[in-house]
């Protein structure tokens, strides 16, 4: 069983980067708000993925409500993207900086996944408290690796 998951670590580790490159792209859309919607189905599409490498039961209901209790505290994310609506620099700072935090993001989400899936777990049973512990952690390693 071991060597059976070892196996999946290669798939789940370019799902994972494939994911963030695209959120890095989501990030930098130039209409507010537009680029959240993006970058959370892009999120939920890479829990997909990761659940159907580890062959763990996924349902997008249940990826919706995981992307939304790791990342419930989207404002900061709300505030970058608002600040593209600002004409001319705006749009620059606020695509730079939503870009790097949609690339983190997606980074941390699918690490925290990816931990769970390991254990055989589905996302519906996850300790929601210890969830985001991990995340915050994931997500300040996921800024320096976007960087």
């Amino acid at each position: 069983m071991e060597r059976e998951m070892l196996t999946k670590e290669p798939g789940a580790e370019m799902i994972i980067k494939t994911h963030v490159l695209w959120s890095l792209g989501a990030g930098l859309m130039p209409v507010p708000l537009l680029d959240i919607v993006a970058v959370t189905a892009i999120q939920i599409d890479m829990l997909r993925q990761l659940a159907a490498n580890y062959k763990v039961d996924f349902s997008a209901s249940t990826g919706k409500t995981f992307v939304a209790a790791l990342t419930g505290g989207a404002f900061a994310r709300l505030g970058a993207s608002m600040v593209k609506a600002i004409p001319g620099v705006g749009s620059v700072v606020g695509g730079i900086s939503m870009s790097v935090m949609s690339g983190a993001s997606t980074y941390a989400v699918g690490q925290v996944a990816r931990k769970y899936f390991v254990a055989g777990a589905d996302l519906s049973k996850v300790d929601v408290g210890e969830a985001k512990k991990a995340y915050s952690q994931e997500f300040e390693r996921g800024k320096h690796v976007v960087s």
